[in-house]
């Protein structure tokens, strides 16, 4: 994409999105139903898609595990050693 046709996109974003405050505006001026009903359908059926999506990841990832089947994470540069870390409390001095 080129850089004029993108300024062309943003111009194109820029008309539409004040078009559709327009449209938005004059429907609660006329106090439409619509018009406000319209976009929280989309801001609800839009939440629903994400938290759905967030979901099936979570549900669906593959991790890798040890023979015992826990997963295993690579060390932290930096951190301690696993000997230096009481688990009742955090680190030891």
């Amino acid at each position: 994409m080129t850089i004029e046709r993108s300024q062309q996109l943003g111009r194109l974003i820029m008309g539409v999105s004040g078009v559709s405050l327009a449209v938005f505006l004059a429907g609660i001026v006329r106090r439409s139903y619509l018009v406000l009903a319209i976009p929280v359908a989309i801001l609800a059926g839009a939440t629903a898609g994400l938290t759905f999506w967030i979901g099936y990841t979570m549900a669906t990832t593959r991790w890798e595990t040890d023979d015992l089947g826990q997963v295993e994470f690579p060390e932290a540069e930096g951190a301690p050693p696993p000997e230096y870390v009481d688990p009742s409390y955090g680190f030891r001095p």
